[in-house]
């Protein structure tokens, strides 16, 4: 199934188990509201799941690589080849993706969009749309069928694994806050300078340079906000689009996205973008040291679950939330009634 195909059936998210979580979550003992965006959560999911009992089991992260041609003008504090380095260490199992996802019995799935070298691990999903995305400070960043490759490849990536009852997305790829920050510019019209930020920690001259090199590409390949597959194309990364085609997929199957931080963000809104009803599906977990990913997150009418300075990646932030979320649930489906505890109501 294509992306056009999926777009088609993505349903909104489900009033009546909403409005039905409500008077159950109000029936629990404890002041109304008393758990503030715990029980927010589990309404959202319950609304997700078309039901007013949820629940999560199987749960999975999908991190996705590939690197980027703009790492060409100097954007990154490191070298592309670290994005090779990295995608071996996730299947060492010695990164922060592989440690937190263990933590909370999550299956870890790796793939390769477009990682600038061969990937030799039946451990990685292979799926290379190209070696690197072309510098989109010269040209658009990938062809149009590229960026709908990419799309896809993420949804058959989704489908051979599901189903699941939720899913974090996450990425590796040097240089790929770059392009998340002119994406965030040319959705939300913001200024360059108030949606980029240091990356992976650039000093004061190559962050100038950042937002130069930005500013260019965008007056250059003029990409339609319009057209969220032009922006991809123009200014995006393999990696993102991949994303984009796993968020579409599970909001197909109704499973809620818990998302990541800035470029995980990107992907997610460029899908918001291909049908208004995805966004009913993301849960943002946190809010990211990048300036800019608030501004994305409000285009999507998004708050996150909490904010502890992170700014890896990799989807460590999306685990984190899937544990506020399975906590939201537990309340949910555990907690006793007043009539069960023989607890009086308020009067």
């Amino acid at each position: 199934m294509n992306y056009e195909e999926i777009i088609g059936k993505i349903k909104p998210i489900d009033k009546d188990s909403m409005e039905k979580t409500q008077k159950k979550l109000d029936n629990l003992t404890k002041p109304p509201g008393s758990l503030g965006r715990l029980e927010e959560l589990a309404k959202e999911i319950a609304g997700m799941k078309e039901t007013s009992n949820p629940s999560i089991s199987k749960k999975a992260i999908f991190t996705f690589a590939g690197d980027h041609g703009i790492t060409d003008e100097g954007v990154s504090a490191y070298p592309k080849t670290v994005t090779a380095q990295m995608v071996y260490n996730f299947v060492r199992g010695g990164a922060a993706i592989n440690v937190l996802s263990k933590a909370i019995g999550a299956e870890l799935i790796v793939a390769d969009l477009g990682v600038a070298e061969d990937i030799f691990s039946d451990r990685v999903i292979i799926k290379k749309v190209g070696y690197g995305t072309n510098n989109f400070c010269k040209g658009p960043a990938m062809t149009r069928e590229n960026a709908i490759k990419s799309i896809n490849y993420g949804i058959e990536i989704f489908n051979q694994f599901g189903p699941y009852d939720i899913i974090g997305i996450g990425e590796m790829g040097i240089g790929n806050t770059t392009p998340s920050s002119a994406i965030a510019s040319v959705f939300t019209d913001a200024p360059v300078e108030d949606v980029t930020g240091r990356g992976t920690g650039v000093g004061d001259e190559a962050y100038k340079n950042k937002v130069r090199i930005i500013k260019k590409s965008i007056e250059l390949n003029k990409p339609d906000k319009n057209d969220p597959i032009d922006v991809l194309s123009k200014i995006g990364g393999y990696e993102i689009g991949g994303l984009v085609g796993v968020v579409l997929a599970a909001a197909m199957k109704r499973t809620p996205v818990v998302i990541d931080g800035f470029i995980s963000t990107s992907a997610a809104l460029i899908a918001s973008k291909m049908n208004s009803n995805v966004s009913g599906y993301i849960i943002p977990s946190h809010n990211s040291v990048e300036i800019g990913h608030i501004k994305m997150l409000e285009q999507m009418k998004k708050k996150p679950l909490f904010e502890l300075d992170m700014r890896l990646g990799e989807g460590t932030g999306a685990v984190i939330g899937i544990s506020i979320c399975e906590m939201s649930l537990k309340l949910l489906n555990e907690m006793a009634t007043f009539d069960d505890a023989g607890v009086s109501k308020k009067n």
